[in-house]
């Protein structure tokens, strides 16, 4: 009995040491402000010419350039593509509602399966990225269209460049 009765005592002050007890205001734990300096790079595409669905079509607005242009075999957004694609999302934020398609495609190179993949790899970049910079991934397809649609049908390497883009479509435009 009285060693159930230490067991007991020892089990109670093991608890009370164990719990937690609110400290501050009770809002939560703080949390450290590091600021946005270092190595964390911010690109400003400024702000598209024109307004809503009238700067799609104007072609003094970046909005109206939807082709990003990749090297072989890759699937990175180069960085001279960057500012379209981050007018893209801002033009999304902005307008909620609006959906996007995004086709992946590549040059005849490589196998029908490879290209395919290769493709959907390059939609669904753009897609993501997109979707960090703020756009809701409900407003964003991604597909892939592999080889079937050619925007030039030479064997050159400047008309292979042509080919593997990706194409950006609104609600409208597919």
């Amino acid at each position: 009995m009285r060693n159930a009765l230490l067991i007991s005592t020892l089990a109670a002050a093991v608890l009370a040491a164990c719990s937690s007890t609110p400290t501050g205001d009770g809002t939560g734990a703080s949390v450290e402000d590091r600021g946005t300096g270092g190595s964390v790079a911010r690109v400003d595409a400024g702000q598209p010419s024109g307004s809503g669905i009238a700067a799609l079509r104007d072609p003094k607005s970046i909005l109206s350039k939807r082709e990003i242009f990749f090297d072989f075999d890759s699937y990175v957004i180069r960085e001279d593509a960057k500012p379209l694609v981050e007018a893209h999302a801002k033009f999304l934020v902005g307008n909620p509602t609006m959906k996007m398609l995004i086709q992946g495609n590549a040059d005849e190179r490589g196998s029908r399966e490879y290209n395919l993949a290769l493709g959907q790899k390059r939609a669904d970049t753009v897609k993501k990225t997109l979707v960090l910079l703020g756009a809701k991934e409900g407003q964003i397809e991604s597909v892939s269209l592999g080889e079937e649609k050619p925007r030039c049908s030479d064997r050159a390497e400047d008309c292979y460049a042509q080919n593997r883009r990706a194409d950006m479509l609104y609600s409208g435009e597919f």
